[in-house]
């Protein structure tokens, strides 16, 4: 899985789609082993790719780098995870920007699958803020894809256990819900103590 990875990245720029590691636009790095990765094409071919404990930042001439692992969440006795949930995917065209502690830590979108993302790295012991700030994002405003309040998309934090392939959330600390039937933009502010 690596060295497709790798040859992937390589390829980048003569590939029309894009990457972004950690929800980070990141096509073009370069020179970076990244281990441990989930892999993923959404519908426009764009690779999403989960790398947990690594950060991406610009370094010197507008490059980039992948930093990490890193190994902040020690000092936690919970892991904590962020997921997304909705009964019609794209229903809703809403994006979320997601802030933990002031930090930008990614942008859900209701075209996306189901995200499940380990985000104990990015918090701290005791309190931590949350931001989530929801973008309409219609594609054609004079034809919605729906207009209807049965259509949710949800985002949720909570305390929780990885159990073979799935996540058991077994305390959630945040949910916040947009349903079609609303079309403004909204930022909401939340806390929450972890242990």
């Amino acid at each position: 899985m690596r060295h497709v990875l790798l040859a992937l990245l390589c390829a980048a720029p003569t590939w029309a789609a894009d990457v972004y590691i950690n929800g980070v636009h990141a096509t073009g790095l370069s020179g970076q082993t990244l281990e441990k990765v989930t892999v993923r094409f959404d519908a426009r071919g764009d690779l999403w790719i989960e790398a947990p404990g690594y950060n991406i930042k610009k370094v010197g001439g507008g490059s980039q780098e992948a930093t990490g692992p890193a190994t902040g969440e020690a000092s936690l006795t919970k892991r904590y995870f962020l997921v997304t949930e909705q009964n019609v995917p794209g229903m809703t065209e809403y994006n979320v920007d997601v802030f933990i502690n002031g930090k930008y830590l990614r942008t859900v979108r209701s075209i996306e699958e189901q995200i499940v993302s380990d985000i104990t790295k990015h918090l701290r012991p005791g309190k931590n803020a949350v931001t989530l700030a929801a973008k309409k994002a219609v594609l054609d405003k004079d034809a919605p894809k729906s207009t209807s309040p049965a259509h949710y998309f949800r985002v949720m934090i909570g305390e929780g256990m990885m159990s073979a392939d799935q996540v058991i959330i077994e305390n959630p600390v945040v949910r916040f819900q947009r349903t079609a039937a609303e079309q403004n933009d909204v930022v909401q502010e939340l806390s929450f103590t972890t242990k």
